[in-house]
């Protein structure tokens, strides 16, 4: 009967014991934040136009007799585009010259006769040799006009009419590339346009479908003037395309332009974000106690995206301290941890 009460005694004595044993810190993942150069990166939708794209007309009007060009070939300049029937031109500059002719006669009559007939006449004589001489350019302008030429190496874009077709003056008959240049224009949003101004540019290149290399570009021009649909800036590059390789003016391509903020930033991941009760986002930073334990308190950060899938720290952070990688919403300010160095083995 004694050795019970004692057992008794025992087991109350050890059970507050146990009770009291605390738990091991949890183990977290950590990492420091670091604060490195800020860089821009965007990318752009943008398409290849030529130096100037021209829509070639005849100054005159007339049958359409000789189009020899085809869409799609390049011709040098000076290469015959299209010519209109000559033959009513021809016919006018020759009716003009007689004309002509037949006017000087008349003054050179007058001239001989000055004692005898009024000054009106000779004064009338002289105007109508002058008419007939402007008579003469407007015929040799028509029929000089008659004839398209290429104003300089192009690309044969489209043909607008067929040949035979009788055109007036001014109806566009081919359109021109001038492939000696070839431009990437690309529309850019008012507030990156306007950052950009402040940022050093240090990189702009194109890439196209279809293939893996990316070229270089410089910038040529920029409109001074926002459009009035979209609020964007048109930005035009000179693009240098390597020998060999075709790109027509319309084909897209997209730009990616990457600037130097000229500031310090703090990027986080995704994971090492929380979000309290009230929305408001934070992170877990650790405070060492020892030399791998240490408390966790949670620190409130304003943020932004960036366009790498982390975000950016605008303030909270200053960088430098150690904060929570993952799992920080399982934690509680001021609770004990440890850090995670990996498992066992």
């Amino acid at each position: 009967m004694t050795i019970l009460p004692a057992l008794l005694t025992a087991v109350l004595v050890l059970v507050p014991v146990a009770s009291r044993t605390e738990p091991l810190p949890k183990p977290v993942k950590l990492m420091t934040t670091k604060s490195g150069d800020a860089r821009l990166e965007r990318q752009f939708f943008g398409q290849v136009a030529a130096k100037q794209t021209v829509d070639l007309a005849f100054q005159v009007g007339g049958q359409i007799l000789k189009f020899p060009v085809s869409q799609g070939f390049l011709v040098p300049k000076g290469t015959l585009i299209a010519e209109l029937d000559l033959e009513q031109f021809e016919l006018k500059l020759e009716q003009a010259r007689l004309q002509k002719g037949q006017a000087d006669r008349t003054v050179a009559r007058m001239a001989k006769l000055a004692g005898t007939v009024s000054k009106v006449a000779i004064d009338d004589a002289e105007t109508q040799a002058g008419l007939a001489e402007i008579a003469v350019r407007n015929a040799e302008y028509a029929l000089r006009h008659a004839t398209l030429l290429a104003p300089f190496d192009a690309l044969i874009s489209s043909r607008e009419v067929a040949v035979f077709t009788t055109v007036s003056a001014g109806t566009p008959i081919v359109r021109l590339h001038d492939m000696s240049e070839l431009h990437i224009e690309v529309d850019v949003p008012e507030i990156l346009f306007q950052r950009a101004e402040k940022n050093n540019i240090l990189e702009i290149t194109a890439s196209f479908p279809g293939r893996d290399e990316a070229f270089p570009l410089r910038i040529l021009e920029f409109d001074a003037e926002a459009s009035n649909v979209g609020q964007t800036y048109q930005v035009t590059f000179l693009f240098e395309p390597p020998e060999g390789m075709q790109v027509f003016p319309g084909a897209s391509t997209t730009v990616k332009i990457v600037a130097d903020a000229g500031e310090n930033i703090i990027s986080l991941p995704a994971t090492a974000l929380i979000s309290n009760s009230s929305g408001q986002v934070g992170a877990m930073v650790f405070t060492p106690t020892g030399a791998d334990e240490g408390t966790v308190s949670w620190m409130p950060v304003e943020i932004e995206p960036t366009q790498f899938g982390d975000f950016r720290v605008l303030s909270g952070l200053r960088g430098g301290e150690e904060i929570v990688l993952t799992g920080g919403g399982a934690l509680i300010s001021g609770q004990p941890v440890r850090r995670f160095t990996g498992f066992a083995n």
